[in-house]
């Protein structure tokens, strides 16, 4: 019996000693459309043996950034600005694919504004200043020869959501706005229009393909002392986001179920135009740099004051086991 129940103490031991022993990464995604293609991985995260991998969605693209300056955060998702931003600090963290391209829409209420060359004098409400929308919407004004700063008003006060809000309520009659809430207020409002479009607009002004509006950031030194885990994260996220593109009906209901701030019926009639894709980083290196020239152009701290050097883009294939 006193046999027995040593065996029994020794194995309790080391059972805690490999419990102790598991490393725990939390993956944070945003709220909103953001985070709309990880929302796979809040219902199935990725298992690796060693670790324990979570999931956790946070409000706002400025509470990432804060955690990963902290050095709380290891693995999210950031704007591309942001992100070129904290690697110029001297943070260890590096873009490993872009998950989010252009999904911005020009709606109007004004029967006059039907091009982008009759914004002369108008007033338009653009999602996010210093942000990607801002800097992407004034490289095309000037493409057009039409000042952002004088030939043009351009309001920053209303959040995603208020903006579409206002456009249905007639509030406002141009807005600059991204997936889904271009899909919300066409839907709550049948006279709005969708003028030209803002990506292949972009490719005019001199941007190389679409441009990039989120991407999936990782701390350099998870990437290097547990490579495995990084790589597990890395395909759950991409395979999330196929996973998303190919059942927008499902992807909106775990949207809504997750608290990821939309309902399920908009996330579903949004995914098919929200542009989700996967691009690794390499691959991705030339339309992020095409990007960070326009901030380049028009705030050039918003990025660092330079292009990312190389060990901004991760290389999934070289890290080791």
């Amino acid at each position: 019996m006193k046999k027995i129940l040593s065996i029994l103490i020794v194995s309790c031991f080391v059972v805690a000693g490999v419990f102790a022993e598991t490393i725990p990464i939390t993956v944070y995604a945003l709220k909103g459309p953001s985070g709309v293609g990880m929302v796979k991985l809040f219902e199935t995260a990725p298992q690796v043996s060693g670790y324990t991998i979570s999931v956790e969605a946070l409000a706002q693209a400025d509470l990432m950034a804060a955690k990963f300056l902290s050095g709380e955060a290891q693995v999210g998702i950031l704007p591309p600005n942001v992100a070129a931003k904290i690697a110029s600090s001297g943070k260890g963290i590096a873009m490993a694919a872009v998950i989010g391209q252009g999904m911005l829409k020009l709606i109007s209420a004004d029967p006059a504004v039907t091009r982008i060359e009759d914004l002369k004098g108008k007033t338009v409400e653009v999602a996010g200043q210093g942000a990607t929308p801002d800097y992407v919407f004034r490289r095309i004004l000037r493409f057009y020869k039409i000042d952002p700063d004088k030939d043009i008003q351009l309001g920053y006060a209303l959040a995603y959501p208020e903006m579409a809000q206002s456009l249905i309520a007639g509030k406002i009659s141009l807005a600059l706005l991204p997936e889904p809430f271009a899909t919300m207020a066409l839907a709550g409002n049948k006279s709005l229009k969708i003028v030209g479009d803002i990506q292949a607009e972009w490719v005019k002004a001199g941007g190389s393909d679409n441009y990039p509006m989120t991407v999936l950031v990782i701390s350099r030194d998870l990437a290097q002392k547990h490579p495995a885990a990084v790589k597990a994260i890395y395909e759950s996220v991409q395979n999330s986001i196929l996973w998303v593109i190919a059942h927008p009906a499902e992807a909106g209901a775990l949207v809504e179920q997750y608290n990821l701030g939309i309902k399920a019926p908009v996330a579903a009639a949004a995914i098919p135009k929200s542009s989700y894709v996967f691009i690794p980083a390499l691959q991705a290196r030339p339309s992020l740099e095409s990007l960070f020239r326009a901030f380049l152009e028009y705030a050039p701290q918003s990025i660092g004051g330079k292009l990312p050097a190389d060990s901004f883009y991760l290389d999934i294939g070289s890290l080791g086991n």
